[in-house]
């Protein structure tokens, strides 16, 4: 699917539950990841209990896409697709970048290994991503279930 069929997608399930779309853009992040800005009028349906129903509306669309999407083997992990309802994905993502980055600086600081809370899938991916590009410290995921978490570890300057 493209990227106009994914918007009208979106479209489509969040008119279904009764809430009008003021405005919905794609931006192409990279070739592999398309970021979808809605803006509503009733977030709240969406951004309640800490965004459960954009989770389950982001589930369903990459659910959608990946069966509709030939062949299979494209996406193996299915595609990279972020909706984001009033800016409240970028502000969770921003926070966690803030959170990661002080851990970070922890790690560095004393010279040693840092636990972070336990977080979800997402938020564990989004550490591993935003400390992907630093020399000095790694990343590693530890534990099962919900008390699943992040590790960074200070590895010392290359």
């Amino acid at each position: 699917m493209d990227k106009i069929e994914i918007q009208n997608l979106i479209r489509d399930l969040i008119e279904k539950t009764g809430v009008s779309i003021v405005e919905l853009n794609a931006i192409e992040e990279t070739p592999e990841s398309t970021w979808f800005k809605i803006e509503v009028n009733e977030p709240h349906f969406y951004i309640n209990r800490d965004g459960e129903g954009l989770f389950a509306l982001s589930h369903l669309v990459r659910r959608i896409v990946e069966s509709k999407t030939k062949p299979a083997e494209e996406y193996k992990t299915g595609p990279d697709i972020l909706i984001d309802i009033n800016g409240f994905q970028k502000k969770k993502i921003d926070a966690v970048h803030a959170i990661a980055h002080m851990m970070a600086e922890r790690a560095r600081y004393f010279k040693a290994n840092v636990e972070m809370d336990p977080m979800s899938s997402f938020e564990r991916r989004i550490v591993h991503e935003f400390l992907s590009k630093e020399l000095d410290v790694k990343t590693e995921s530890v534990g099962e279930g919900f008390s699943r978490r992040l590790v960074i570890k200070y590895v010392g300057t290359v």
